[in-house]
């Protein structure tokens, strides 16, 4: 994972098996609208974080891999997953769950062209959640119908995404009901998801009974592969953005405009920042054309090395929520999320009754002021 008016009651969608699905499948979407909730990628613990376990709703483990059709775990991979569900003896309302995938993962497509591969698929992960004692699946495919990452796709993937989510939510159901977990404490089920033109070969509205949430990948808006800099994980739409150009409350809109309950929609926001070298000077770098992706940052780094230091002044974009670094000596920008667009965030996310915040990823910020930014504006 490298790396949008509820309208349309999702359970009009299908007939009755689905209504009973949807309303029976997704109860962590139903909770008392005063609960927001922070969901955290880990793709492993540190120790010193271990006092702010408490403040995190659900961590995902990334990640678990796709051999062969089948979602597996190698021994190193287990050793981390067993460190985070370690976590849940002091934390009982702590929820662990695996996540499969990641950018430039693949198998998916040809995992889920099949009946076969895709109850191969779904029965393995099922397994894999009981013999693990997580408490959910993950799915991260980035992305159906495209091959950004490097990985085959189809243009049946469409289809095939809908069918293997709902088979996996059967073989949950299934699996879940031989180990006591049912109702409330249900396997849960969710997807990291993009948006604008990466969910192109997604039927949203299809997928969402399946789904007990969607955490969206709400940033990488900017990135190696596009034209300009610009917000990573802006929250709304800077006045120098192009067109249609992808902003969080964009794409918080193209989901509600899917059928998707706000309560189901999970924003993302970002421990680490993308800087950009050789850089056009224009409006401090803000959304120019650039010579070349310099590279990640995280959060620590940010505050040590480049926020107001060594030639990097930082500027605040009062329409995007959003701050960004730039260095007019070396021509170099830097796009972030920090304590103030965090701020921003949980009160879209309040505003707009959303589900809550989840980032990528726990070890970015070892001190975990950003995740007590996220914890503290969400109260």
């Amino acid at each position: 994972m490298r790396s949008v008016s509820f309208r349309h009651p999702y359970y009009m969608i299908a007939g009755a098996a689905l209504a009973l699905l949807a309303t029976s499948g997704c109860a962590w979407a139903q909770e008392s609208p005063s609960s927001y909730r922070i969901v955290g990628y880990a793709g492993g613990w540190n120790p010193a974080q271990t006092k702010d376990a408490g403040k995190i709703d659900t961590l995902i483990f990334a990640f678990a891999g796709l051999k062969n059709g089948s979602v597996v775990l190698d021994e190193n991979d287990a050793k981390r997953l067993h460190d985070l569900l370690a976590l849940k003896s002091n934390n009982p309302k702590l929820h662990v769950d695996i996540s499969v995938g990641g950018w430039t993962v693949g198998g998916f497509s040809e995992a889920a062209s099949t009946p076969a591969g895709r109850q191969q698929f779904a029965d393995s992960a099922a397994q894999l959640i009981a013999a693990q004692h997580a408490d959910g699946l993950d799915v991260d495919w980035e992305y159906p119908g495209h091959h950004e990452s490097g990985i085959h796709s189809s243009p049946q993937d469409k289809a095939n995404f809908t069918l293997l989510l709902k088979a996996i939510r059967t073989s949950l159901d299934r699996v879940g009901a031989m180990n006591s977990r049912t109702g409330a404490n249900h396997y849960t089920l969710s997807i990291a998801i993009a948006d604008g033109p990466f969910v192109s070969d997604i039927d949203i509205a299809a997928i969402n009974p399946y789904l007990d949430w969607f955490n969206l990948m709400t940033y990488d808006f900017v990135n190696a592969n596009t034209s300009t800099t610009g917000h990573h994980t802006g929250l709304h739409a800077s006045a120098l953005i192009a067109g249609d150009g992808r902003t969080t409350d964009r794409a918080v809109e193209q989901f509600l405009a899917a059928g998707v309950a706000p309560r189901k929609l999970v924003i993302g926001a970002a421990l680490y920042g993308r800087e950009f070298a050789e850089v056009k000077p224009d409006h401090h770098g803000l959304y120019q054309t650039y010579g070349h992706f310099q590279g990640s940052h995280n959060w620590p780094e940010l505050k040590q090395d480049y926020i107001n230091k060594q030639g990097y002044v930082r500027y605040w974009d009062t329409a995007a929520q959003a701050p960004w670094l730039w260095n007019a000596q070396t021509r170099r920008f830097i796009s972030y999320d920090d304590p103030q667009s965090i701020a921003a965030k949980a009160a879209y996310v309040k505003a707009q009754h959303l589900g809550g915040i989840m980032y990528w990823e726990q070890t970015l910020d070892p001190s975990d002021e950003l995740l007590n930014d996220m914890w503290r504006g969400l109260r």
